[in-house]
């Protein structure tokens, strides 16, 4: 019988030209330069072409198109992204990201690591991100932590080490059913945490939404009240969420005395720091932050007042064995060893749900090593100075009403109009925002509070001068007097 023969090689996916794909290349790469570099220019948000949304609208490909042309229409995507790299994007909190952060994100592509596991850079750098974590919030040494998408991810993972460590571990193979657990958190508190509740089989009836006082901070004594009432209803309280940097108003609870509630409930203390966590990188701010040390866990996002382009978040869990037993599994095909790839025990994996996990802790490294945490924590308070500077100038406008107290980086007000009931100023307020959306002007964006629409400015970019906010007020003021967009707001006669 004579050997076969082996199949002639057959090209893979990888450039037939290297040296005409590295000129696409650079010229892509000078594109988005060069996009960046005109961060200050232009609209804010600039509304998907309908032309262009019908190119991403047509049937599964059966031939590929070019090189060339693939990145032609990946440049064409440039303009259009929410705006968010602009100064004056002021709308929910994103983070504006750094050209720097591009850097990272081309190593990363080109290395394509798995950071689920095994034994290879990608691991080191996320412990190096994690261990400076640790000593931002002032977590011991064998406190644990993973980089994930985001705080509504880092929120699913604490409160399942809080569930598990409640129940003793045996919620992970005999779920909950028989046990009633609840947990408490503001009324401002974010959506993630309902969310987290419902997604680990609590429940969202199981938070407790506690009231707030006038500065929108949880009320201590409604948060006690409802933890005896629970506990005399048989129930299981086991969870204390307090926010650092209320979504709406930038408010932050009263963190050290939540904390002493925890601890003299035995409740596991968990804060929710998505933006307001990384105040504690600013001197003028950290004091206020300085109980998150005494939390069981801690959820935040990188990809806001840090800056690092999205996504990039992380979760701190204080007892890492805890941590580890919420979710170490390591069946034989994940099977770690001390000497080659599979060691680098023990691997992320076995601390939140995905394995499959790219190296996002580069660009967070990056950008924590290239600017430092001063140059990062003056970003921060240079925003909170920016904030209590626009909420000043609306204070003493008779034309606008101040709707909270500037605690952070945000600012609510409305725009106030003579001769207009409740319903027709909110609806006034609505159109200036979308207006100023659409024009390209400025990006805030809306709230309600204590019923009435507000004008929602957040701070959280690093391009923002007072310039911009002195335009944004000016701009309002024409919206709100201009005679078509009120005429605009009157419903047609039937």
């Amino acid at each position: 019988m004579t050997d076969p023969k082996p199949p002639v090689p057959q090209p893979g996916l990888d450039p037939q030209d290297w040296a005409a794909f590295r000129q696409t290349a650079h010229d892509l790469l000078d594109a988005a330069i060069d996009k960046m570099t005109a961060n200050r220019e232009g609209r804010v948000w600039t509304p998907f072409p309908a032309e262009m949304k019908a190119a991403f609208a047509r049937p599964l490909p059966k031939e590929g198109q070019g090189e060339a042309d693939l990145a032609a229409q990946l440049a064409a995507l440039l303009p259009y992204g929410v705006g968010n790299t602009h100064p004056r994007f002021f709308g929910w909190v994103h983070g504006s990201g750094t050209p720097q952060n591009m850097l990272a994100e081309i190593v990363a592509s080109a290395i394509n690591a798995n950071a689920g596991g095994r034994d290879h850079g990608a691991i080191y750098v996320e412990r190096q991100v994690i261990a400076w974590c640790r000593e931002m919030f002032g977590f011991p040494e064998t406190a644990s932590g993973l980089l994930v998408s985001g705080t509504s991810l880092a929120t699913v993972i604490a409160v399942k080490a809080a569930r598990d460590a409640r129940l003793e571990f045996r919620s992970r193979k005999e779920g909950i059913c028989g046990d009633r657990l609840v947990g408490y958190a503001s009324a401002e508190a974010h959506a993630c945490n309902p969310r987290a509740f419902d997604i680990l089989g609590l429940g969202t009836d199981a938070l407790r939404r506690i009231p707030v006082n006038d500065a929108y901070e949880m009320d201590t004594a409604a948060l006690r009240a409802a933890i005896q009432a629970d506990r005399e209803a048989g129930l299981t309280p086991f969870l204390v969420i307090g926010t650092a940097g209320t979504v709406n108003t930038g408010s932050t609870d009263p963190l050290a005395e939540l904390s002493a509630i925890a601890k003299e409930e035995n409740l596991w203390f968990h804060v929710d720091g998505a933006f307001g966590a990384l105040a504690r990188l600013s001197p003028a701010h950290a004091e206020r932050f300085k109980a998150i040390e005494q939390a069981d866990s801690v959820a935040f996002d990188f990809h806001k007042w840090l800056h690092v382009n999205y996504d990039a978040g992380c979760v701190l869990i204080r007892d890492g064995a805890h941590h580890r037993h919420a979710f170490s599994d390591r069946p034989d095909y994940l099977k770690g060893a001390e000497r080659g790839i599979a060691a680098g025990n023990p691997w992320p994996v076995e601390y939140g749900p995905e394995l499959s996990r790219g190296f996002r802790a580069l660009k967070v490294w990056s950008q924590i090593a290239g600017f430092g945490t001063a140059k990062l924590g003056e970003a921060i308070a240079r925003n909170c100075d920016q904030a209590a500077y626009l909420s000043a100038k609306v204070a003493a406008d008779t034309r606008f009403d101040l709707l909270a107290p500037a605690k952070l980086n945000i600012c609510c007000f409305r725009y106030r109009a003579d001769g207009l009931d409740e319903a027709a100023l909110d609806a006034l307020n609505e159109e200036i925002v979308i207006r100023l959306q659409e024009s390209g002007i400025a990006a805030p964006s809306t709230t309600k509070l204590k019923g009435r629409v507000a004008i929602r400015i957040n701070l959280t970019n690093h391009r923002t001068q007072h310039s911009d906010l002195d335009l944004l007020l000016t701009e309002i003021v024409k919206l709100g007097e201009d005679g078509d967009v009120r005429a605009s707001l009157i419903p047609p006669r039937p």
